[in-house]
């Protein structure tokens, strides 16, 4: 029987549950219909992290998929988010950066559109430029945390802003932009001092120390 994007019968034979598509292709799902059982998805999702924190990776892969796929059949759609969102992550600790995307593109976004949890599309968003980001594609990651940070102010999700710009000041320092990037950070700092956000006060700070010396050895 076969879930959504990948079958069952074969996970124990690859890493790589995803199909390999051109990033941002479309694609029909197709569900398989099995008897609703949440708790099977409890138990799978719960032995996930466990499995994710031992580091055995591939493991997890493998149980975050069958959470998902359980979720999905029972209707637990928000809690099928959760679990592809986890499987993306995964996929992206083992640099599987095409898998990390796909799961989010083909697969989160549309469940999250389809019962309109706003929540969830910023948190695929910003799981998003973190995947683009570290496969260097930064005008795409550039994009994701933006589109992160327009929901996040729509919620009024003041952490999740800050966030978002956070992964926005990380593009910019890759790309070498540094005094973009301090005027970014202050501009964080600001917003999170006035909406009484404190913590991040470490990050700004580590990251405001960083860039001077970057800019300092630019001289």
């Amino acid at each position: 029987m076969c879930s959504v994007l990948f079958c069952f019968g074969a996970m124990a034979q690859t890493n790589n549950f995803i199909p390999s598509v051109p990033m941002g292709a479309g694609g029909a799902i197709n569900i398989a219909v099995s008897t609703p059982d949440e708790a099977d998805g409890d138990a799978y999702f719960a032995e996930a992290e466990k499995t994710q924190k031992r580091g055995e990776l591939n493991q997890a892969l493998t149980l975050f998929g069958k959470a998902a796929f359980e979720y999905n059949s029972a209707g637990q759609y928000t809690s099928y988010g959760t679990a592809l969102l986890k499987l993306s992550n995964v996929h992206l600790l083992l640099s599987h950066y095409n898998e990390a995307a796909q799961v989010i593109l083909n697969v989160a976004l549309k469940n999250y559109s389809r019962i309109g949890h706003r929540g969830g599309q910023m948190d695929s968003y910003y799981q998003l430029g973190k995947v683009y980001y570290a496969s260097n594609k930064l005008t795409e990651s550039l994009w994701f945390y933006t589109q992160q940070g327009i929901i996040a102010r729509q919620l009024r999700n003041n952490p999740a802003y800050i966030d978002s710009m956070m992964g926005i000041i990380q593009v910019k320092i890759k790309k070498k932009e540094y005094n973009l990037a301090l005027k970014d950070v202050s501009k964080a700092e600001l917003f999170a001092r006035t909406n009484k956000v404190s913590q991040y006060n470490t990050q700004f700070k580590n990251t405001r120390s960083l860039l001077k010396e970057k800019v300092n050895a630019k001289k």
